[in-house]
């Protein structure tokens, strides 16, 4: 019987498939790299991406703030042609109330009553003078409580003195009252009027 000796093939066959598991490693290796590759490129485009739509709403913010700060000067703006508005029309308001608060100060001052001095601090008007006597300060207080465009009187001081050979009395006096705007003086002629017309008592 003949002998075959096996060994050649044996290794050939070993060398055979060492060379295949080492293709299949490298195989192996490259398709892990490649992933890898991929995987990293893939993620990278998804943090670029990331980043780009992070400093488009960073500019987007920062017009939001810049369009918030135009509105709040805007508003600041308004609120301040508002206050201003609001003066004007006080202000045109108020005009004819200097005219009726002087025309009623000259209507309030009875005979033998002289005024040194007139001083307004906000509605308040103090009322400085001199008259014959005491009655005459009444007098007007009186005038100035019937006054549409006065109101609430109120005498201060008053002290009189004796002058000249004749002995003539006068009195120092000071009355403060305070003047009736034209929306509450428009309110008591319309009261009046449905009291009974102007002959109605205020």
């Amino acid at each position: 019987m003949p002998r075959i000796n096996l060994l050649p093939w044996r290794a050939e066959l070993r060398q055979k498939r060492k060379k295949e598991f080492l293709t299949a490693l490298l195989g192996t290796v490259l398709v892990g790299g490649l992933l890898v590759f991929v995987s990293k490129l893939t993620v990278q485009s998804w943090t670029s991406g990331q980043h780009a739509r992070n400093d488009i709403l960073k500019e987007e913010i920062a017009k939001l703030d810049k369009q918030i700060a135009e509105i709040k000067g805007l508003e600041n703006q308004k609120e301040r042609l508002l206050a201003r508005m609001r003066v004007i029309d006080q202000l045109q308001r108020a005009r004819p109330e200097v005219v009726h608060l002087f025309d009623e100060l000259v209507n309030a001052m009875p005979e033998g009553v002289n005024l040194t001095s007139v001083t307004q601090a906000n509605n308040r008007i103090d009322l400085g003078g001199i008259a014959q006597s005491s009655s005459r300060v009444s007098a007007l207080m009186r005038n100035i409580d019937n006054s549409p465009w006065l109101a609430d009187p109120h005498l201060d001081v008053v002290s009189g003195s004796t002058q000249g050979a004749a002995r003539n009395s006068q009195f120092q006096f000071k009355v403060y009252a305070q003047q009736v705007s034209t929306e509450q003086a428009d309110a008591a002629t319309a009261a009046q009027k449905a009291a009974g017309g102007p002959g109605g008592s205020k």
